[in-house]
């Protein structure tokens, strides 16, 4: 189901996402363009780019490079400037025209990698690159009314589809093993969705949650809206740094840093 955006109220909220406008960055558009890129979730999918290339051996090096670099412009950038464009969700200060800059350059610089690939690797990446353009543009732009920005969608565009092209960019075919692993990214990348929505309504769109939890042995606990949030962020803390560890533990492998 589509959530309607709104635009981020910072009288009603701490923040828009818990490593939202940090404080180690000083200049207000530097903090606004860390929230749009979303460190957290652009390194944990960029993890599935890594695990699809180090799935089988060997690994080209220039291959897996170009492939992160191509999903860093592609989702880092294009994607999320698209996204912050589209409804303010981040409730940035970013003018317009810079995320359209951005969001042209992030998909352009893929594309041309892409390309690139075609050439160097197989013809049959022209499939992948024109599924990542109606992704990074159908998705975040919510078009055909928002039917492809639904949770269905999330899972296979930041899960399955970023391992399965990783794996094609290197070995120019897919196989039965590369299918299962972007399966498991895809229900990765639904929990995360799962867990992130409901942090994202706490966040964005409560004032305050008033309760508490009335235990069997006749004690209690309070409610409120830090008690609720913080379990959702430390999970989705432990799950992005997984996957960057699992993505870490199989490049090692492959080019036997250890």
């Amino acid at each position: 189901m589509t959530m309607p955006k709104t635009r981020f109220n910072k009288m009603q909220a701490k923040g828009p996402a818990y490593y939202a406008q940090p404080r180690f960055l000083t200049s207000p558009a530097s903090r606004d363009w860390w929230t749009v890129l979303h460190p957290p979730y652009t390194l944990w999918h960029l993890s599935y780019v890594v695990i699809g290339a180090c799935l089988v051996g060997p690994v080209n090096a220039v291959r897996l490079v170009a492939s992160l670099v191509a999903f860093f412009f592609a989702v880092g950038i294009g994607a999320h400037a698209l996204d912050e464009l589209h409804g303010r969700p981040l409730g940035t200060s970013i003018p317009a025209r810079q995320l359209v800059v951005a969001s042209s350059i992030g998909l352009s610089v893929a594309v041309g990698l892409g390309v690139l690939g075609m050439i160097k690797v197989s013809p049959f990446l022209a499939i992948f690159i024109g599924v990542g353009i109606i992704i990074a543009i159908g998705y975040n732009l919510e078009m055909f009314h928002g039917r492809l920005h639904t949770d269905a969608m999330f899972a296979l565009a930041w899960g399955a589809f970023p391992l399965l092209t990783a794996f094609f960019a290197q070995h120019g075919s897919l196989s039965a093993p590369a299918v299962l692993a972007a399966i498991s990214a895809a229900l990765l990348s639904q929990a995360q969705r799962q867990l992130s929505s409901s942090a994202r309504e706490l966040r964005r769109k409560t004032n305050s949650v008033e309760g508490s939890v009335r235990r069997l042995d006749g004690s209690s606990t309070s409610i409120d809206k830090d008690s609720m949030l913080r379990p959702l962020e430390q999970a989705l803390r432990s799950l992005c740094w997984a996957v960057v560890v699992l993505a870490i533990a199989l490049a090692a492998l492959r080019f036997h840093l250890w």
